[in-house]
């Protein structure tokens, strides 16, 4: 099985608390499929979630933070015209904060010009479901065996940092395409 088209970008998003209407988006990571690489801090002095402070806040550096439209501006610069669809793992949450940063929440159809890209987003864990894996593997129990079957050693990749997962979605997405999405073993 092969994927519907090659014009996708590999997203990733951090953000201060899990609930889209009281968080904000922290970090945004995007890697086209050429490899070429977009990642953005954003400015943010709100509260966040004690998971977020544990596990997150020491992989946000304080010097590359930019403005809500900022993002906008060079996210739309780099995606280009051509409407690529978001590939995420386990999108829903990086959709929700995805659309909040480009207007949704002011009601503007989801079928709008707003948003740079195809509106319909790939979740990455819902094809790893379709082919009988477990999705929590990438991100839980099992993380590391998951990814040794594509030859990836996850130590060189910062957890829940949102280029590196952003890269690492990327990398098994290649080597997926090239051995067939349906050769993915399950662990």
């Amino acid at each position: 099985m092969k994927p519907f088209s090659q014009n996708v970008i590999f997203y990733d998003a951090e953000f201060s608390d899990l609930d889209a209407y009281n968080g904000e988006l922290l970090s945004v990571a995007l890697v086209k499929y050429s490899g070429e690489e977009l990642y953005l801090e954003l400015d943010y002095d709100g509260p966040v979630s004690e998971w977020v402070s544990e596990h997150l806040s020491h992989l946000l550096s304080s010097e590359k933070k930019i403005s809500r439209s900022d993002a906008r501006e060079r996210i739309i610069s780099f995606v280009g015209e051509d409407k690529p669809f978001l590939v995420a793992y386990v999108n829903q949450f990086d959709m929700a904060f995805w659309h909040k940063l480009f207007h949704i929440e002011d009601h503007d159809c989801l079928y709008s010009n707003h948003e740079p890209n195809h509106w319909i987003p790939i979740d990455f864990a819902s094809i790893l479901f379709g082919f009988g894996i477990n999705p929590e593997h990438p991100s839980r129990k099992g993380r590391e065996d998951f990814y040794r079957q594509f030859g990836i050693d996850v130590a060189k990749y910062d957890y829940h940092n949102a280029l590196d997962d952003a890269r690492l979605l990327r990398d098994v997405w290649m080597i997926l395409e090239k051995q067939g999405f349906g050769n993915v073993k399950s662990i």
